[in-house]
């Protein structure tokens, strides 16, 4: 139930940068729906938004949660703490943070687009990697 949402989050990411980087190649597809290759990639944002929110309160949290379980009281407490009042907050911070110097370093958002998905492409090549070397060793 954990890998639910990031594999529907890599699912639905690489076919909103598909339909963003590859527009000329959906243009024909498009045209056929009645749309535009930037309405089908805000169509699919939109899948996205709501159908990872969905999973991730639904499937992820829930599993999340299951980790706590076989601490003490006081370690749940601290552990949960932590988490929520550091590592959160720091991990937006961290993502803002690479926006804006997305930003200021190429000008826009949008023209860091191809270089943000082939960062997302390496992720997932190598998350593939890590699970495939876990399975083979247990």
């Amino acid at each position: 139930a954990a890998l639910v949402t990031p594999s529907m989050i890599g699912i639905t990411g690489l076919a909103f940068y598909a339909l963003t980087i590859f527009a000329p190649f959906f243009a024909p597809i498009a045209a056929q729906l009645g749309t535009t290759p930037l309405m089908l990639a805000v169509l699919v944002g939109a899948a996205q938004n709501i159908l990872s929110k969905s999973s991730k309160y639904s499937l992820f949290d829930p599993c999340k949660e299951m980790a706590y379980i076989p601490l003490d009281q006081d370690s749940k407490t601290k552990g949960k703490a932590a988490v929520d009042v550091v590592g959160n907050p720091l991990g937006k911070s961290g993502g803002a943070l690479i926006q804006q110097i997305l930003i200021f370093g190429v000008g826009s958002l949008a023209a860091a687009t191809p270089w943000l998905a082939e960062q997302f492409e390496e992720a997932m090549v190598e998350n593939d990697a890590v699970e495939a070397a876990a399975a083979e060793s247990s």
